[in-house]
């Protein structure tokens, strides 16, 4: 049985609401393969899903489900009475041969002349000026004449994720969509397998946490559907039994490195990949089951990994980390960052944020996390930088100050700077210059957070110097 085709001309893979119900089935479960899409019932709603797979689980059959529309986090094994039966099944699109349609790229005419509203993303030399900072009542009382904005900076389309290539630039709209639908920036499509989460749940310390993601871990340890981690060595198990015993004959304390930071509340410390590669590794493979888009998972030894803890009396307990490569040719002083879920909107993920940024300013570089960011990670660095520039501003108020030397007070990039700016909409163009403006909100938003007095990492407690490795070091092989 098939579906009628006034009813797949109306359904479509945006369609949010339902078509309404049939009085007779319209296909059978022998008619769904994987990649069709079907109706399925997700918190008292049918909701457009994706079949991904199929399986039958404890002696039912069950189906591997993405919703439309949704973050692919939310993507689950679902039975098989949940699916309408008597709404439009779509069948997957036969994929048609792929043609040569390599076109040449279309060159500029000489003629074309670039327009008067300047791309500062293009212009790096206006991050030299100077900028006035001004509040917004200061330019509203200076604000006499109406003087034409032509030449107003366009940064909507401002390239900070490192992935728009020319010709294919993305509307804020457009990324915000594609935030919120997807796991990541970038999927990974190599493998349908990598598709589907391998475990429903993840027994760590005293914590259960479900997982986001495929993790790569041995197929042995996928039947039971948990798996136990230990969180000081991170060896994993696939038995409640093996894991007890272990713990009972673990004497690791704390990551098996230096420890670099350590105040009243958290401690950092530096791992080297190639001197603890089975521990690194497994760290990787934890890291994956929340993080979309990592891909490297068993190559650690170009890498140097920070592990913030904290601290009781059986240990050291990771609450996150963040990877660095030990040459980074693209000056990157972030190439993975995650918080685990356990410890997620307790502000950790800016202090290892703002740890990255005290490495940067202890080697003396300006640093920028390597893209493309995750859509939580993305998210967290918005919303550091905007604090920082915001207390930057307000605490020491400026009467000039240009884009680079907030770079230079912050270690942070020109080009992440500039983005934060417009986002936050404090960057305008008033009486032939390009101000800085401070507006009430970012004024309020400074103020309220600075009440909470959340806790801030303090740069004299860092004992650390910038590691300085030799060729044969840096050279990596297997």
């Amino acid at each position: 049985m098939t579906s009628d085709t006034e009813n797949l001309d109306i359904l479509d893979s945006t369609a949010l609401i339902p078509p309404k119900r049939t009085t007779e089935p319209l296909f059978t479960a022998s008619s769904i393969v994987p990649g069709s899409k079907v109706f399925v019932l997700k918190d008292d709603n049918y909701r457009l899903s994706e079949i991904l797979a199929f399986q039958v689980r404890r002696g039912k059959p069950s189906y591997y489900v993405h919703y439309v529309e949704f973050n692919k986090r939310l993507d689950e094994w679902t039975l098989e009475e949940n699916i309408d039966f008597h709404r439009p099944l779509v069948l997957p699109k036969a994929q048609s041969p792929k043609k040569d349609t390599k076109k040449q790229k279309k060159k500029t005419p000489a003629s074309s002349v670039p327009s008067s509203r300047s791309q500062l993303s293009s212009t790096p030399v206006e991050s030299d000026r100077q900028m006035s900072v001004k509040t917004e009542d200061k330019m509203d009382e200076d604000d006499n004449d109406n003087g034409d904005n032509d030449d107003e900076m366009d940064l909507d389309n401002l390239n900070v994720q490192g992935l728009v290539k020319e010709g294919e630039e993305l509307s804020r709209e457009d990324e915000i969509k594609k935030l919120r639908t997807s796991g990541s920036m970038t999927q990974n499509n190599v493998n349908a397998l990598a598709k589907i989460r391998n475990f429903t749940n993840i027994i760590i310390g005293n914590h259960e946490v479900e997982p986001w993601y495929f993790s790569p871990y041995p197929i042995e340890y996928t039947d039971e559907g948990s798996l136990f981690i230990c969180d000081f060595s991170l060896q994993y198990f696939g038995s409640k039994k093996q894991f007890e015993r272990f713990r009972s004959k673990c004497t690791l304390k704390h990551p098996p490195g230096n420890e670099i930071y350590r105040d009243e509340k958290v401690s950092f410390f530096e791992i080297d990949g190639r001197n603890q590669r089975t521990w690194c590794r497994n760290l990787c493979l934890l890291s994956k089951l929340f993080l979309d888009h990592k891909t490297l998972y068993y190559d650690v030894d170009p890498f140097l990994f920070y592990c913030m803890t904290r601290r009781d009396e059986l240990g050291h307990h990771l609450v996150g980390y963040f990877s660095k490569e030990k040459e980074s040719a693209d000056g990157y002083n972030v190439a993975c960052i995650l918080t685990l879920p356990q410890y997620q909107r307790h502000g950790y993920g800016k202090l290892l944020i703002q740890f990255s940024y005290m490495l940067s300013e202890r080697e003396g570089k300006n640093g920028s996390p390597e893209k493309p960011l995750s859509d939580l990670g993305l998210l967290s660095y918005r919303a550091y930088w905007a604090e920082t520039i915001a207390a930057l501003l307000i605490e020491t108020k400026p009467a000039e100050i240009s884009v680079e030397e907030i770079s230079q007070k912050t270690s942070m990039t020109t080009t992440d700077i500039l983005h934060t700016l417009q986002t936050m909409n404090m960057l305008r163009y008033y009486k032939g210059q390009h101000i800085i403006c401070i507006t009430d909100q970012v004024a309020q938003a400074h103020d309220k957070l600075k009440k909470k007095k959340k806790h801030q990492l303090d740069p004299k407690k860092l004992i650390w110097k910038p590691p300085v490795f030799t060729a044969s070091q840096l050279r990596f092989g297997w």
